[in-house]
């Protein structure tokens, strides 16, 4: 169960209720009418609650639950322990996310702009949109309505924040353009200038970065994510695009359509991702390049050359991965060899 100290539950529901909440199907001889309190893990839940089964190496965890009811594939309901009433989908990840967000709905600020925020005179705020104490917004910037501006925010001059877009604490932004109904989150850095600069001599000479950061809608940028300007094309994040802690990306950079970048993962400059490319952790994209649509890229990787639509690479340098893991074979059979060599 979640702590009450920081999370709020809006429970009950009815198991009927949580059934079209999360589009599933209630299982034969599942009660509509049972009441369901809370979301919890399965191996922790208890008889008024409801938890999910989406990966098979937690089956036993699903077989010995003493939960009321639970969220599962159609093919693993035979499995289920006597008595529990089960919301079946091909879907149970999606569905346990519909539900739990049933049980804990997005909390809203305190409503209003706090007495200690700075706010330019000759800034817009929309409706509904409240500002935490000792958050600072420039000039001309324009924040949208029903938006969330968290403690220290600095939203700098003519920046615009869409309808329905949260600002994590400590964040910074300056010349960008956010979207309707993103997420920014703490400590994020976003519009910084780009690293670029003349190296022809001993003296560097830093080429000015005129460029904005553009993010489309429906972005999430988690913490301390930093996001360097153009330095004339536009840096762009387009819509639904997932970035998660810690990631960073160069000036001029081009990320598509519903993208996922994870933990500590960076591109550099002028690279493009076409739509639903996935970076896993700690991989590096050199810049210049191209990843086509649905492109992956393994943790730890480094690419240093275009990788074509729907390919999977990884290694160092990355290459597809099924050639990555015969070489790591061909690798463990060398040294294997050398080893009964020495003998």
């Amino acid at each position: 169960m979640a702590d009450p100290r920081f999370f709020k539950v809006a429970g009950p529901f009815k198991l009927g209720q949580l059934a079209e909440i999360a589009e599933a199907e209630l299982s034969a001889g599942s009660d509509p009418e049972l009441t369901i309190d809370d979301v919890a893990p399965l191996d922790v839940a208890g008889p008024g609650q409801i938890g999910f089964l989406d990966n098979r190496r937690y089956l036993s965890a699903f077989k010995e639950s003493r939960a009321g009811a639970a969220i599962v594939n159609p093919r693993f309901q035979s499995q289920a322990p006597e008595g529990m009433a089960l919301l079946l989908t091909k879907t149970p990840y999606r569905a346990y996310a519909q539900v739990a967000g049933a049980f804990y709905p997005r909390v809203q600020g305190v409503e209003g702009v706090h007495p200690t925020a700075v706010i330019d005179d000759s800034s817009v705020i929309g409706a509904g949109t409240r500002v935490a104490p000792y958050a600072v917004i420039g000039a001309d910037a324009e924040i949208g309505k029903n938006c969330e501006i968290g403690a220290h925010v600095v939203i700098e001059a003519g920046v615009i924040v869409g309808d329905g877009s949260r600002i994590g604490p400590g964040a910074t932004l300056n010349h960008c353009l956010i979207g309707k109904n993103c997420q920014i989150h703490a400590g994020a850095r976003i519009g910084n200038r780009g690293f670029g600069f003349s190296m022809e001599s001993a003296d560097y000479v830093d080429v000015p970065q005129l460029g904005r950061v553009v993010i489309e809608d429906d972005v999430e940028i988690g913490a301390n994510v930093t996001i360097d300007r153009g330095a004339g094309p536009d840096t762009l994040i387009r819509t639904g695009t997932k970035i998660d802690n810690l990631v960073q990306i160069g000036h001029n950079v081009q990320v598509g359509r519903g993208c996922v970048l994870v933990a500590q993962s960076g591109v550099a400059g002028s690279t493009r991702l076409d739509d639903r490319v996935a970076l896993a952790a700690q991989a590096g994209v050199a810049g210049h390049l191209t990843l086509g649509k649905g492109a992956q890229v393994a943790a730890k990787s480094g690419v240093m050359r275009d990788v074509p639509p729907g390919v999977t690479v990884g290694g160092l340098p990355a290459i597809p991965l099924k050639d990555y893991f015969r070489l790591v074979a061909q690798w463990q059979r060398q040294l294997k060899g050398q080893g009964r060599g020495n003998e």
